[in-house]
């Protein structure tokens, strides 16, 4: 009787625990340290583990079902973590792959985020799956939406596996991350999945409708002395490549063999403070763009995938909205998927001070191989400041200038505010952005503002978005400013208006299998400069989420389109339809299934009126993983439209089959095959990584391109690339 009712004075203690008085201390080693997973040097002996992991999901009001103990210490060059995670429960670990910066959501792992500036703003997050796979990466916004996994950097870890327990040893090296020289106090958290019972535990308590990683929800980590700086940190990243390439739509058809040498430099000028630069850089090791069906009048926003450009990437990328971005990256040596030569780059970024963190970037490209673009500059400076308890304010200029004709250029200039509440319940932005170039038009501004609040239960948010007709990002992504006008070949700039406005209420109920169920009402509207509405789409849901992670949503949908111009709704080269306004609803319906499973998958149904007809739908992916090694996913969607002036209904197909194999830690298979008929191509992409000792890789990538029609083929290309990571 008594244990049972200390247990539930725990778990009332789980309930309303907050990170406020949570402390670990990281003992100061003499010795050395080898990192072998089994925590016995006398250092170890002398740390003492902290415990009490509360459940952060399916509940967030109990103790861990499967505990985890964690202890700290460190010495001149590294700080160590180590973690002793309890395995009672029978049965595999859930494990997608072998290979690097894998999905934590989705795998069994211990996970440490750190806040070295104790700002919540930005830290750093090192995890390890039970087979001692890393995953580092940057937490940016706070760790709101999780951790960037694009930031790599050498480390060291090991996991001893018992049948009732693992051991994760990491050693972090202090040159490797920023932090103040003097301050003994930091910021910390640490998370753990056993998805076998689909738990996620956390050490300071994260409510369950936030992100494991808010920095928001961390306790204090003590050091016994401020750890020492330990001079400069410099890594010289030399590549090599050789590729072969072939195209059968030249005339005459065109066969190129080429080899190339360059590199990056990482230099830190403090431990706060850091400087990349590449010279003649190469991404043919990249990954291919995932292929989306596209029936809008505008561009799709595609991820920047380039490793130069990703580190670092949310000081300068995330000033503005999603769909008005003053800098946008993928601009920089790429013109509608065609690649531009970079002949050089640098960036300096970090932080000035705990509450100053700057960046500067300046990149060299050359004509593109049509010899239709000029060289140009590109230069980017932004500067964010930490104000009141959780929240920024920023600044950024963005220029473009040709460097053999300087009157061609572009800038824009902005201020962008972020914050975030002490309890993270509010959430807001706003910006204003300006434009500058000659001859343009009135105008020339963006401005946005966003607010949002969620609990437990209710979710609230409003938008608003103004974009002038004379506002220009020419290194930005503002899709909706121009208006493609398909009789005369040309865009046309229209300033608009964005109302959006969102309202959802979460009920939890006692049951075995529900977490939670609720609706949700979404509005998008835009308006043209005289508040007449151009496109409004207005969505009805209810949603119902398991306990095990599958979901399903129910979904009624009402659009209303003013088409400026006559245009091809089925936007596959048929005939067009006049201009003028429509509106149509359809509902669909989503259904997720768990990925702790062997196989797991997604299906999207839907259908019903399409502007003057009809359009049925469906795309749906599955996933099948054999142990740790192979990974089999298939995902395919389907358009079929009705139109009654067409002659026959239009069908529009995406299949993307993808092979992940990892034959061990070092060694990866990847083949991609991309079927779009709407684009007539398909795409194979083969890439075999050999990861021959860390940061270090030889990549070989095949890619070919073949009509839809006849499979006859298109170009094609083989690259060996290798990469070295050289510290110094």
């Amino acid at each position: 009787m008594r244990l049972y009712i200390g247990l539930l004075f725990c778990s009332f203690l789980g309930f309303n625990l907050s990170s406020q008085g949570l402390l670990i201390q990281a003992v100061k080693s003499e010795g050395e340290i080898k990192v072998d997973g089994d925590l016995n040097e006398l250092a170890w002996q002398q740390a003492k583990f902290i415990s009490g992991f509360t459940q952060q999901f399916p509940y967030d009001t109990s103790l861990a079902e499967t505990q985890t103990k964690v202890k700290m210490i460190f010495d001149e060059k590294y700080i160590y973590v180590g973690a002793v995670c309890l395995d009672p429960n029978d049965g595999d670990y859930v494990v997608q792959s072998l290979k690097r910066d894998f999905s934590f959501s989705i795998t069994d792992a211990f996970a440490v985020f750190l806040d070295p500036y104790s700002d919540k703003q930005n830290g750093f997050s090192f995890a390890v799956s039970p087979y001692n796979v890393q995953r580092e990466g940057l937490l940016i916004r706070g760790g709101s939406y999780g951790v960037s996994t694009s930031w790599d950097n050498g480390w060291t870890s090991q996991v001893k596996r018992y049948q009732d327990k693992w051991i994760v040893e990491m050693a972090i090296p202090k040159k490797s991350i920023r932090f103040n020289e003097g301050s003994k106090q930091w910021r910390v958290n640490f998370a753990r999945n056993d998805l076998k019972i689909n738990e996620t535990s956390v050490w300071a308590p994260v409510p369950r409708n936030q992100n494991v990683a808010n920095m928001g929800f961390m306790g204090s980590l003590i050091f016994s002395e401020p750890p020492s700086k330990t001079g400069k940190n410099m890594v010289i990243i030399p590549y090599a490549i050789s590729s072969f390439s072939e195209d059968k739509q030249s005339d005459p058809v065109s066969q190129d063999w080429t080899a190339n040498i360059g590199g990056d430099a990482k230099i830190a000028i403090t431990s706060s403070l850091n400087l990349d630069i590449t010279v003649n850089p190469d991404f043919a090791q990249v990954d291919v763009d995932q292929q989306v069906t596209n029936l809008s009048r505008f561009s799709i926003f595609f991820p920047e995938r380039r490793q130069f450009f990703l580190e670092n990437a949310d000081l300068f990328g995330n000033f503005g909205f999603s769909k008005i971005r003053p800098f946008f990256s993928r601009n920089i040596g790429l013109n509608y998927g065609a690649v531009i030569p970079i002949y050089a780059g640098a960036r300096l970024s970090g932080k000035l001070n705990a509450k100053t963190r700057v960046g500067l970037m300046n990149m060299q490209t050359g004509r593109n191989s049509e010899n239709t673009l000029d060289p140009m500059s590109y230069t980017v400076g932004a500067i964010q400041r930490s104000v009141f308890a959780n929240s920024t304010i920023g600044g950024i200029v963005v220029n473009k200038t040709s460097t053999e004709n300087p009157s061609v250029s572009n800038t824009v200039v902005g201020v962008d505010f972020n914050y975030t509440s002490k309890n993270n319940r509010w959430r807001g932005q706003a910006f204003s952005h300006h434009s500058i170039e000659s001859g343009q038009e009135k105008l020339a501004l963006a401005n946005a503002s966003w607010l949002m609040y969620e609990d437990q239960n209710i979710f609230f948010m409003w938008n608003h978005e103004f974009v002038g007709k004379g506002y220009t990002a020419g290194v930005g992504f503002v899709p909706r400013l121009n208006n493609y006008n398909p009789e005369l070949g040309v865009s046309e700039k229209r300033s608009y208006w964005r109302w959006e406005p969102a309202i959802g209420y979460k009920f939890y109920p006692k049951s075995k299998w529900l977490n939670w169920h609720g609706p949700k009402v979404y509005i998008s509207e835009y308006q043209d400069s005289s508040f007449r509405t151009t496109d409004r789409i207005a969505t009805a849901s209810y949603a119902f989420s398991l306990k095990d992670g599958s979901s399903l949503t129910f979904q009624g949908v009402n659009n209303e389109v003013n088409l400026f111009f006559d245009t091809d709704v089925s936007f596959s080269g048929s005939e067009s339809i006049e201009a003028g306004r429509y509106g149509y609803n359809f509902a669909e319906v989503v259904l997720n299934t768990t990925k702790r499973n062997k196989v797991y998958g997604n299906l999207n149904v839907g259908g019903g009126n399409y502007y003057t007809g009809q359009r049925f739908f469906y795309s749906g992916g599955i996933t099948m993983r054999y142990k740790r090694w192979v990974n089999l996913s298939l995902n395919y969607s389907r358009n079929e439209i009705d139109l009654p002036h067409l002659d026959e209904k239009v069908v529009l197909n995406l299949i993307g089959p993808k092979v992940n194999v990892t034959f061990t830690n070092n060694i990866f298979f990847t083949t991609f095959f991309q079927y779009n008929d709407q684009i007539d191509n398909f795409n194979i992409n083969s890439r075999l990584q050999w990861r021959f000792k860390p940061m270090s890789d030889l990549f070989i990538v095949y890619t070919d391109n073949h009509f839809t029609t006849d499979y006859v083929l298109k170009n094609r290309s083989l690259v060996a690339k290798l990469v070295y990571w050289l510290p110094l």
